[in-house]
């Protein structure tokens, strides 16, 4: 085999490298955003579960990010690592990483499974669905048959970096995309023609990830820079440590992003029932649904601005690697900008057309208030979005660097510092609206942050140009 395989990663033009393991990437994670969107989408539509659905979709939707935390804690770790690694040429290393993170997805996977299966009812509490009885019972429901498929979710999606590490983004974008189609095929027959609710649209998605899983396994036993055996799979200290390490960024703006929606969601839960419209039972999941809807039309812009980002890192990785250091700036320097071009059309959308997106989301047959309050949670919650998309392609960038500790240490100022600490803070001064507060003010103080990291970051490269 060749050893100057990924060697063009060190001279082809920077946008065209970007073209191409970016775009295959930003598809990847759309499509694997899609599984809980269109599931909140046709169960938002369904007239037999309509806001009470969409407000039990929400209160499980962080336990499957907890998942998604592990899963790419270890393939963005081992697409880092790996990509490091062949830009040194260092071929047995990067075998052993690739067997390695197949390992810990394995194990990983099928210990928080178990543990689902056994705390289902105090998570589903402890993340709001005790907000009223309708949206507690639908959200065990849809819980339970989640939790069975988690090994199939976190396989493919840690195996996806893992494969574009391989030189193949476009095989890992096919095998996210063909579980994503088989789920939107098969929730409108099972939740519309067989009536099954919220368990149907569980088992569409588990179907889905059971089908990327198997393409995963598939290339697995094809992979172009390395062969694997079964000494690979055998795990190695300090190749677990060095995946973790550089994973650790992707795990902790996962988890802690969770760690904002349990505050979001409880606040939204105590200062709901304050409200004097909310505070009625029968209008009391409308803002755990809303916020819920904002934050998934959010997640399809952060699909796009991590699906940027990460599709970079073995770009990254290789020059960082190879002491391409004026590639590295260059590269750095045309993702903040496309970054920052994402945030300003997400801002005209959410600014312009907060209606439309609402409409998707099945408000026609809801109340006025549901509308109102979908409207402004839009236009507030997401006001400061360019900041957000920016914010997180530093992060990301800065992971790829090998800069763990820097790129670990913005994502715990962003999501845990400010996320947690405004999303508990300010409801205690403006309420229910302190909830949409927390966004924009988090993005706000962040960005300042970045703004410094990111300045040193120029320096250092400079620095190291010249020497």
């Amino acid at each position: 085999m060749e050893t100057n395989a990924h060697s063009f990663l060190a001279r082809e033009r920077i946008p065209v490298l970007m073209r191409k393991y970016s775009l295959p990437c930003v598809i990847s994670l759309l499509v694997g955003a899609l599984y809980n969107i269109v599931d909140q989408i046709f169960i938002a539509n369904a007239s037999y579960l309509g806001s009470y659905g969409n407000a039990a979709n929400t209160v499980v939707f962080p336990l499957t990010v907890i998942a998604l935390a592990i899963a790419v804690t270890i393939g963005d770790g081992c697409c880092a690592f790996v990509s490091i690694c062949l830009g040194r040429q260092d071929r047995d290393t990067a075998r052993l990483t690739f067997g390695n993170a197949v390992t810990l997805s394995v194990i990983s996977s099928a210990a928080l499974c178990a543990v689902y299966l056994l705390l289902q009812g105090p998570l589903v509490t402890m993340f709001g669905g005790t907000v009223n009885a309708e949206t507690y019972c639908l959200a065990r429901e849809y819980f339970l048959y989640i939790a069975l498929g988690v090994p199939f979710y976190m396989f493919g999606q840690a195996m996806n970096p893992v494969i574009r590490a391989d030189g193949s983004p476009r095989f890992a974008m096919i095998s996210t995309l063909a579980g994503a189609v088989a789920n939107i095929i098969l929730d409108p027959l099972f939740i519309f023609g067989f009536k099954w609710g919220m368990m149907g649209a569980a088992v569409a998605t588990v179907a889905g990830q059971l089908i990327t899983a198997a393409l995963a396994v598939w290339y697995l036993c094809h992979l172009k820079s390395v062969r694997l055996d079964g000494s690979c799979f055998r795990l190695k200290g300090h190749v677990v440590a060095r995946t973790v390490s550089l994973g650790v960024c992707s795990f902790l703006s996962q988890i802690s992003l969770v760690a904002a929606m349990a505050a979001i969601n409880n606040m939204i839960r105590k200062y709901g029932a304050l409200d004097l419209i909310f505070g009625q039972e029968i209008y009391a999941q409308i803002p755990m649904a809303v916020v819920g809807i904002v934050m998934k039309f959010f997640q399809i812009v952060i699909s796009i601005v991590v699906g940027m980002a990460a599709g970079c890192i073995p770009v990254v990785g290789y020059n960082m690697g190879a002491a391409r250091k004026d590639r590295v700036k260059s590269l750095f320097t045309h993702l903040l900008i496309a970054e920052a071009l994402v945030g300003a059309a997400a801002l005209i959308i959410v600014e312009f057309f907060p209606r439309a997106l609402i409409g998707v989301f099945g408000a026609a047959g809801e109340s006025a208030y549901y509308t109102d309050f979908a409207v402004k949670a839009f236009r507030v919650y997401l006001c400061m979005v360019v900041f957000a998309c920016v914010n997180k392609a530093a992060f990301i960038f800065l992971q790829a660097m090998g800069k763990a500790a820097a790129s670990t240490m913005l994502s715990m100022v962003r999501e845990i510092v400010f996320g947690v600490g405004l999303a508990l803070l300010l409801p205690r001064f403006f309420g229910l609206d302190g909830v949409l507060y927390s966004m924009p003010a988090s993005d706000i103080l962040t960005a300042i942050i970045s703004a410094v990291v990111i300045a040193l970051t120029y320096r250092q490269l400079d620095n190291t140009m010249r020497n």
